[in-house]
C-alpha cells in the first residue's frame, strides 16, 4: 500500500471515530447556552476548561505527545515507552495533588476546584491509555474509543445539566465520567498491563522522552493563553456577558480545527514513517498543498453558513446578547485556518525532534497576542481581540514558515495562501453586511447568498487542483 492511501485510510478511520463524536460535543454549545443562567455562567465554565487544559500538559509533562513520537519508532522497545510514560504520569498527577491547594487563590474556579483536579487526573489517564492504543497501531480501536467517550460525556451532560439541573457541576462529572470509563476501557481491551512493570523503565530512554516532551509542556501553554487571554481581556474591559458570547462564538469555528485535528492524527503516524525516507520533502510538499486546499474549502463552506450554524447552536433564549455571536465568527475563523497550519509545521518539530522551536515559535504568537490584545480591545472592543488573535497565528506561521522548513525542505505555494486568504476575506465582509438576528435567520436572503455562493465556487476551482492531484496519489498502487 503506497503512503498515500495509507495516510487517506488512517484519516478516513479517524475521521469516522471523530466526525459523529465532535459534532456531538459541538451540539452540546446549544445546550450549555440554554441551561446555564446566562452568558456570564457560560463564561465560568470556560475558564475551567481552560483551567484544565493548562494544568493538563503540566501534570502529564505532556508526555502524549512523546508516547507517540517514541511509541511508533520501530527503534524504540514499546513495554518502556508506556512505563517511562505511566511513570512519568504518576510522579506529575502526586506532585499536582500536593500543590492544588494554590488553585484556590484563583477566586473565579475557588468553588470547583475539588471537581478541577479531577477534571485534570482522569484526562491525563485517558490521554495516556488512548495515545499508547494509537501509538501500538490501533487506530480502530482509538477511533471507536472517541465515539464512545464523547456519547457518553453527551449523554452524562444531558441528564446532569438537562435533567438534574447541576450546572457548571454536571459538566465537570461528566467529563471525569466519560474520560474514566473511556481510559479504563483502552486500558482492558487493549491489554496495556502487559506492557506496564517498574523493571521497564530504562532512565536512558526516560531521559529522551523527557527532553522531547518538556518544551512542550510551555508550547501547550502558550497556545491556551493565545487562544484565551483575549477572553480574559475582553471580561476585564468590556464585560464577562461579552467574553461569554464571544467564547460562544469561538465554537463555531473549531469545526474547521476538528477536520484538521482528524487529518492530523493520521498525518503525525505518516509522518514518522516516513521520516527516514528519501522523498519525505515530495510526500510533504504534495500533503500541504491538499491540506491547504481542504481546510480552505471547509472555511469557506463554515464562513457562508455562519448565521444558520449560529442560529441553530446558539440558543437565545436565556440571554438576547448571543444574538450577535455570528459577527465574531467568520475573521476567527481564518485565524483557526492559520493555526491549522502552524500545526502542521509543528509536525516537523515533532517527527525531527525540535521540539524546542516549537515552544520558541509559540512564543512570538503569544508576545504579539497579548500586546495587540491591550492595545485594540480598547478601541475596537471584541474585534479587537478578534484582530489580535488573527495577527498571532499569521506572526507564527511566517516565522515556522522559514524555520519548520530548515529541518524538512519542501515547496510551499506562498501564492495560494495569500489568494485563499483573500477570498476568505471578502466572504467575512459579505456575512458582515447582512443584517440577521437569531430570531429570524430567514432574512438571509438576496444578493449577499449569491455573492457567497461565487466565492465559494471560486474557492473550489483555487484549490481543486492540488486536490486531485493527491486523490490521483492515492489511487496509484505505487507512490
Amino acid at each position: 500500500m503506497n503512503k498515500y492511501k495509507t495516510l487517506a485510510l488512517n484519516t478516513v478511520v479517524f475521521a469516522i471515530g471523530s466526525f459523529g463524536s465532535k459534532i456531538l460535543a459541538f451540539l452540546l454549545t446549544k445546550l450549555y447556552t440554554k441551561f446555564f443562567d446566562g452568558a456570564f455562567v457560560f463564561n465560568t465554565k470556560e475558564i475551567l476548561e481552560t483551567c484544565a487544559n493548562m494544568l493538563i500538559p503540566l501534570v502529564s509533562m505532556s508526555i502524549a505527545d512523546a508516547i507517540i513520537r517514541y511509541g511508533l519508532d520501530k527503534n524504540y522497545e514499546q513495554k518502556s515507552v508506556f512505563s517511562n510514560a505511566a511513570v512519568i504520569l504518576m510522579t506529575g498527577g502526586a506532585g499536582f495533588l500536593v500543590l492544588s491547594p494554590l488553585l484556590l487563590l484563583y477566586s473565579d474556579i475557588r468553588p470547583h476546584v475539588p471537581l478541577l483536579i479531577g477534571f485534570v487526573l482522569c484526562s491525563c489517564f485517558r490521554q495516556l491509555s488512548a495515545q499508547f492504543a494509537r501509538a501500538r497501531g490501533m487506530v480502530k480501536l482509538f477511533a471507536a474509543d472517541g465515539i464512545i467517550c464523547t456519547l457518553m460525556f453527551f449523554i452524562a451532560n444531558v441528564i446532569l445539566i438537562a435533567k438534574l439541573k447541576l450546572g457548571i457541576t454536571g459538566f465537570m462529572l461528566s467529563n471525569m465520567f466519560a474520560d474514566t470509563v473511556s481510559g479504563i476501557g483502552v486500558w482492558c481491551i487493549a491489554k496495556h498491563g502487559r506492557y506496564f512493570s517498574f523493571k521497564y523503565v530504562d532512565k536512558e530512554l526516560l531521559e529522551t522522552m523527557l527532553r522531547f516532551s518538556l518544551p512542550l509542556i510551555p508550547t501547550a501553554e502558550l497556545w491556551l493563553i493565545t487562544g484565551f487571554s483575549d477572553r480574559i481581556f475582553v471580561k476585564a474591559i468590556v464585560s464577562a456577558t461579552e467574553a461569554g458570547v464571544y467564547g460562544a462564538a469561538t465554537k463555531i469555528p473549531n469545526l474547521l480545527a476538528m477536520v484538521s485535528t482528524i487529518f492530523y492524527q493520521a498525518w503525525n503516524m505518516s509522518a514518522i514513517a516516513e521520516n527516514d525516507s528519501d522523498t519525505k520533502s515530495k510526500f510533504y510538499a504534495q500533503v500541504y498543498d491538499a491540506y491547504q486546499a481542504l481546510l480552505a474549502l471547509a472555511a469557506g463552506g463554515i464562513i457562508a453558513f455562519d448565521q444558520i450554524l449560529s442560529y441553530f447552536l446558539i440558543d437565545t433564549s436565556k440571554d438576547p446578547a448571543y444574538e450577535h455571536a455570528y459577527l465574531y465568527t467568520p475573521v476567527l475563523v481564518i485565524a483557526v485556518l492559520m493555526m491549522c497550519c502552524n500545526q502542521f509545521f509543528s509536525s516537523i518539530y515533532t517527527v525531527t525532534r525540535h521540539t524546542r522551536n516549537s515552544f520558541w515559535t509559540s512564543l512570538a504568537a503569544a508576545v504579539v497576542n497579548l500586546v495587540l490584545n491591550a492595545i485594540l480591545i480598547p478601541i475596537f472592543a471584541v474585534q479587537g481581540a478578534i484582530i489580535a488573535t488573527l495577527a498571532s497565528y499569521v506572526v507564527c506561521y511566517v516565522i515556522r514558515l522559514f524555520d519548520a522548513r530548515r529541518y524538512v525542505p519542501f515547496h510551499v505555494s506562498n501564492l495560494r495562501t495569500v489568494v485563499n486568504i483573500v477570498l476568505l476575506f471578502l466572504m467575512c465582509r459579505a456575512v458582515s453586511h447582512t443584517d440577521i438576528t437569531a430570531a429570524d435567520y430567514a432574512s438571509w436572503k438576496g444578493v449577499v447568498p449569491v455573492v457567497l455562493f461565487i466565492e465559494v465556487l471560486a474557492l473550489a476551482a483555487f484549490n481543486f487542483k492540488p486536490l486531485l492531484a493527491t486523490a490521483n496519489k492515492i489511487l496509484k498502487r505505487r507512490s
